[in-house]
C-alpha cells in the first residue's frame, strides 16, 4: 500500500460547511448521545449507529467495524449512567453490508439477530463469520417489542440495497434509514453505491411519509432533520432535469461518427459529455450548501447513474431505427 507521506501534491476543496459536521468525539474516538428518552446514537464521525436501553436489555441497531469496540463502550457508558442492564440482547441488521455490520461478531452469548429474509439470503451467500445470519426474518415489516418499547421494521423494495429496510421508532420521533441521505454532504460514488436507482430515488418520499423529527442515517457523524431530507431530494431531483437536458439535447452522432469502427470509444466520448454537462451546473449550485459538492467525481457518477436509470428503466434509450 501506497499513501503520500505528506498533504503535497493532494488537491484541495471547498471548506465542509460547519452546518454538515456533528458532535465532537471522545478521546476514544466515539461519540454517544440522547436521541429521546432510551434511543441513543453512536458516531465515530464517518459511521454511525444505535441502540435501545430498556430494562429487559440492549437492543443494537447495526455494527459498523469503524466504531467496532467502541459500541460495546458507549452501551456501556449509557447503561451505567441510566441503570439500566448493559446486555445486549438483540441486533437488528438495516441491510447486509459488511459496512454496517461488520462487527455484529463481538456481540454473541443469548442473542437475537434480526434482519430481513434477503439478508440473511445475502449474508449466507457471503459467510462471513463477522456477520452471523439473522434467527428472526421478515419479508415486509416485523414489530419488535422489548421492555416495554416497540420498534417498526419495514421493507418497500430495493434501495441502496435489495434488503434495505426502515426502522421506525414511534415512540422516539426517530427513523432510522441507511445509506439513502448523508446529512448535510452529497452522496458518494454511484447514488451512495446503491443497487437500485429508482428505488434509491424514491426512498426519501417513503421515509417522509413517516412520522419523525430525526433520522439516523449511515454517515457522517450528526443526526438528520427532514429539512435535510428536503435538500437531498432537491439535489437529486437537480441532477435527474440536468441528466433530461443533457441527453435531449447532446447530439451522438459526431462521436460515433469520429471514432468508428470503435463503438466503445464513441459511447465513452457521448456519455461522458452528458454527464458532465448534467453534473457541472449541479456541482456549482451545491457547492458551499452540501459538504463535498465540489469533489466532483461525486457528483459525476451519481448523474451518470441516475442518466442511465433514465435511459435504461425509464426509457427510451434512444431512437427506434425505421
Amino acid at each position: 500500500m501506497t499513501s503520500p507521506a505528506s498533504g503535497a501534491g493532494l488537491p484541495d476543496y471547498a471548506p465542509v460547511p460547519p452546518s454538515a459536521l456533528g458532535p465532537a468525539l471522545n478521546n476514544q474516538g466515539y461519540y454517544v448521545g440522547r436521541v429521546e428518552r432510551n434511543l441513543y446514537w453512536v458516531t465515530d464521525g464517518i459511521y454511525n449507529s444505535a441502540f435501545l436501553a430498556t430494562p429487559d436489555g440492549v437492543v443494537l441497531f447495526d455494527a459498523p467495524p469503524s466504531i467496532g469496540g467502541n459500541l460495546r463502550r458507549a452501551v456501556d457508558e449509557i447503561a451505567a449512567a441510566e441503570g439500566v442492564t448493559n446486555t445486549v440482547t438483540h441486533l437488528v441488521y438495516s441491510h447486509h453490508h459488511a459496512d454496517h455490520a461488520g462487527a455484529a461478531f463481538l456481540f454473541d452469548g443469548d442473542l437475537t439477530r434480526i434482519g430481513h429474509e434477503e439478508t440473511r439470503r445475502l449474508l449466507l451467500r457471503d459467510n462471513d463469520p463477522a456477520r452471523p445470519t439473522p434467527e428472526v426474518t421478515f419479508a415486509d415489516r416485523h414489530t419488535l417489542e422489548v421492555g416495554g418499547e416497540r420498534v417498526e421494521l419495514a421493507w418497500h423494495g430495493p434501495n441502496h440495497s435489495p434488503d434495505n429496510i426502515y426502522i421506525h421508532f414511534p415512540g422516539h420521533d426517530t427513523l432510522m434509514l441507511i445509506d439513502v441521505v448523508n446529512a448535510g454532504w452529497v452522496p458518494i460514488y454511484n447514488t451512495n453505491l446503491s443497487e437500485d436507482v429508482i428505488g434509491y430515488m424514491g426512498a426519501p418520499d417513503i421515509a417522509l411519509s413517516y412520522p419523525w423529527t430525526h433520522l439516523i442515517s449511515g454517515h457522517l457523524g450528526r443526526l438528520a432533520t427532514r429539512d435535510d431530507v428536503a435538500t437531498h431530494q432537491q439535489y437529486i431531483a437537480d441532477i435527474e432535469a440536468s441528466a433530461k437536458e443533457a441527453l435531449a439535447s447532446v447530439d451522438p452522432v459526431p462521436f460515433y461518427a469520429h471514432y468508428w469502427p470503435n463503438v466503445w470509444a464513441g459511447v465513452k466520448a457521448h456519455l461522458d459529455t452528458v454527464t458532465e454537462r448534467a453534473a457541472a451546473p449541479v456541482i456549482a449550485k451545491y457547492t458551499g450548501v452540501l459538504a463535498a459538492a465540489d469533489i466532483e467525481v461525486f457528483t459525476y457518477t451519481t448523474s451518470f447513474a441516475i442518466m442511465q436509470s433514465l435511459r435504461l428503466d425509464s426509457g427510451p434509450s434512444g431512437p427506434v431505427h425505421p
